[in-house]
């Protein structure tokens, strides 16, 4: 097989090191007359003898010994430009992440810590419940709650989401509490809107059952908005754990309907690409795992 001129200059430069071809060989996991072709095709190549050979040893010529150390600079270089920046000192640019807008207030504190961390990388985020198009906003990891479909992403599972039906005491106090999902149409509801559809996002519930609210008060297109509007006291709402157990700890909301409620999601950090993982996206990667790992 053919080498091409940099895999020869690189083996020469190993035997060239070691003085010996068969150890030079060895090291490459190469055969010894392999080793012999590759000095012979470069000696081919720039007219003039690099080794002076007899039984017992091989030693540079004066023209063999120039190009060695000349080689020997040019593959270090050549390394250097292509091995992977894992130095968190040295790494630097741009990030681009992909998330839920329902997670600003997740994300925001880990970011902040991350950024003052690393004041070399860039961050650009893009909150967004309507899913990113990752090729052509080139975005370099993001974060969804629910199945992947891409199979081509590279994904690791973090966490888990799960849906609670919320109502704040108030509303509770002078409409009761439904008693079933049909009942839910007979109650005040305040939902998100899907920007997808122009309508308001289905609730989940166990089994697989999917209701559309039909009363719905308030529709809004922010996750805190609708949270805020269920603990003012508007309707019912189906809000996503980690935003409602705050607030039903202070006893602001009241869990309804806790038997019904669908199996929590699956929250996912990806990558959309595989491939070589520059420093800068593997530091982010790493440090969102982690902190959203414990965020529950």
């Amino acid at each position: 097989m053919a080498l091409n001129k940099l895999e020869l200059l690189r083996i020469f430069c190993g035997a060239a090191e070691l003085g010996n071809f068969k150890a030079c060989a060895v090291k490459l996991a190469l055969s010894p007359q392999a080793v012999t072709r590759a000095v012979q095709q470069l000696e081919q190549l720039t007219g003039e003898v690099l080794f002076h050979r007899n039984t017992r040893q091989v030693r540079l010529t004066q023209f063999g010994a120039q190009l060695y150390q000349d080689g020997r600079l040019q593959l270090a270089q050549l390394d250097e430009l292509f091995s992977p920046r894992l130095s968190t000192q040295d790494a630097q640019g741009l990030v681009r992440l992909a998330a839920p807008a329902a997670f600003q207030p997740v994300l925001s504190p880990l970011l902040l810590e991350f950024a003052t961390l690393h004041p070399q990388i860039r961050l650009d985020v893009r909150l967004s419940d309507q899913h990113s198009d990752v090729v052509d906003e080139q975005i370099d990891l993001g974060i969804r709650a629910g199945l992947l479909r891409d199979q081509s992403f590279v994904a690791v599972q973090v966490s888990e989401v799960a849906l609670y039906l919320v109502a704040s005491p108030a509303y509770l106090a002078a409409n009761g509490a439904p008693l079933d999902l049909a009942a839910l149409n007979n109650h005040q509801q305040v939902s998100l809107l899907d920007a997808g559809t122009g309508r308001p996002w289905a609730w989940f519930f166990r089994d697989g059952e999917i209701y559309q609210p039909r009363q719905v008060r308030l529709l809004v297109n922010d996750a805190q908005q609708e949270l805020a509007a269920v603990a003012a006291g508007l309707g019912i709402g189906q809000i996503a754990d980690f935003l409602a157990k705050p607030l039903l700890a202070r006893g602001e909301l009241v869990r309804l309907l806790p038997e019904q409620e669908p199996t929590p999601w699956p929250l996912s950090l990806y990558r959309p690409q595989r491939g070589p993982v520059p420093a800068r996206v593997r530091l982010l990667f790493d440090f969102l795992r982690e902190g959203l790992q414990s965020f529950r």
